[in-house]
């Protein structure tokens, strides 16, 4: 199977969408395709990388970079083309794009419940480090409020 590393553009969204719907089963509202998409494409949009085979999107990683710092997040690859070096190829693109820019360190976080991508990360030079992992919902965030609504992931 053959893919390639391309950046975000609209016509992905549908694609991003249902990847992230398989992947991500369980994300709150705040992180639906819709709105994150949205604002990652305000700032530093050359930094969202999808992988993308026959017009299928089947992987995509969004990298953050704040001057100093990256960050990797949303990194997902369909279940049907994990273990085919989709996901690694999508991280070494981002790394690229931010050492580029200048950044000196990156970051990620892997959630409690997929401990087991550990491993993927630490075969890419990744390294468990010992911190505590802390966020603050902004205060006015109706969307942190609001229950899932099942209709919206559809």
């Amino acid at each position: 199977m053959s893919f390639e590393i391309t950046s975000y553009s609209e016509r992905h969204f549908t694609g991003v969408k249902a990847l992230w719907e398989e992947v991500f089963p369980d994300d709150p509202p705040r992180d639906y395709a819709d709105i994150s998409i949205a604002a990652k494409t305000k700032e530093h949009p050359e930094l969202f990388l999808l992988a993308v085979e026959e017009g299928r999107v089947v992987g995509s990683v969004m990298a953050g970079y704040d001057g100093h710092r990256g960050w990797l997040y949303r990194v997902a690859v369909v279940k049907t083309h994990r273990h085919r070096g989709v996901g690694a190829a999508l991280i070494h693109e981002a790394e690229q794009l931010l050492w580029a820019l200048g950044c000196v360190k990156i970051n990620l976080q892997v959630r409690g419940a997929n401990q087991g991508v550990t491993a993927f990360y630490q075969n890419l030079g990744y390294v468990v480090e010992d911190r505590i992992s802390m966020g603050k919902l902004a205060p006015d965030d109706p969307l942190s409020l609001r229950p899932l609504d099942s209709s919206r992931r559809s």
